[in-house]
């Protein structure tokens, strides 16, 4: 498949959707991080990152196609706040979501094996829209 924009319904099933919105969402909640940690993740900074997952969840909902650096950012955000306990939501996962973690690392898995070819190209580097 060739690099290019797509949206969420061309490649992932609505519950998954919803799960990465949702994960999203920790970010501007219960979630804690720094600048650094969001520049790596490929955001210019931790406010960046609360902005751009506003505008990520929207183009989520609303099935707008999205570049691949783009969901190389959300795949790692979602990962590492459902799994940091100490810059994501980690242990408080389940409380400040309502959604469990085997269900949650069931379909985390699910979706990255759908995503993997979109994000290739940042696999091993952060994801910047001027590098790749």
């Amino acid at each position: 498949m060739p690099e290019r924009d797509v949206a969420a319904s061309e490649q992932l099933a609505e519950g998954e959707i919803e799960l990465l919105r949702r994960a999203l969402l920790e970010w501007g909640g219960p979630a804690r991080c720094s600048d650094q940690l969001a520049v790596g993740m490929g955001f210019a900074g931790a406010q960046d990152l609360i902005d751009q997952c506003r505008r990520l969840r929207g183009a989520l909902g609303e099935d707008l196609q999205l570049a691949p650096v783009d969901w190389a950012r959300i795949l790692l955000a979602v990962e590492i706040v459902f799994v940091s306990d100490l810059a994501g939501s980690g242990y408080e996962w389940s409380t400040t979501t309502g959604r469990g973690d085997e269900s949650t690392i069931r379909m985390l898995r699910s979706i990255q094996r759908k995503l993997a070819r979109t994000v290739r190209p940042y696999y091993g580097k952060t994801p910047r829209d001027d590098e790749k």
